[in-house]
């Protein structure tokens, strides 16, 4: 009887391994294509060096009749467990009425918009969310321009650049003329 010669699998093996190799070195690096990627969220975000305050989804909103607020979300994850005040905000230098805003506890957060706006916003039951009305004096604003918006905490401030947009509409309530 001959024996029947068998191909050793060992360079198969070796070619898949490096091929592995090299292709999670493609993703290593400290510049890959998903590190700059954000939250789909429409407004801009900013956070505190420290990031014992965020600030999420700011944009300037105009409303059809003319009327500007500012919508925002602010958290505090101060791991101190410290309460934050905003103190104040302001667009462009022109300062924000904000509604009944209280100190903000560790881990809760406060959200600001349009009377309209939060009109129409699903509220938390928990009570670890306040919700405070804003206006702002509109200075010609136009939609899809960008102001700087200063956030002053009791502690701290942030300053960043937001939107000036149209306020979300309401689901189901605007005909999109589709049919045309």
């Amino acid at each position: 009887m001959e024996d029947t010669h068998v191909k050793s699998l060992k360079p198969l093996a070796a070619v898949a391994v490096a091929s592995a190799l090299a292709l999670t070195g493609c993703s290593a690096g400290q510049i890959t294509q998903t590190s700059n990627q954000v939250a789909a969220v429409d407004g801009a975000t900013a956070f505190t060096e420290d990031r014992e305050l965020s600030v999420q989804d700011a944009t300037v909103i105009l409303a059809e009749d003319g009327q500007a607020a500012v919508k925002f979300t602010v958290t505090n994850q101060d791991r101190s467990m410290k309460d934050h005040v905003l103190e104040s905000v302001t667009v462009d230098g022109t300062p924000v009425a904000l509604g009944n805003s209280r100190p903000i506890p560790y881990n809760a957060s406060l959200v600001a918009d349009s009377a309209a706006g939060l009109k129409n916003m699903p509220k938390s039951k928990d009570g670890s969310i306040q919700y405070v009305v804003t206006s702002l004096e509109n200075q010609d604003f136009a939609y899809g321009g960008v102001v700087p918006v200063k956030f002053e905490f009791d502690s701290t401030s942030l300053e960043v650049e937001v939107a000036v947009s149209a306020p979300t509409l309401q689901s189901g309530e605007q005909e999109r003329e589709a049919d045309r």
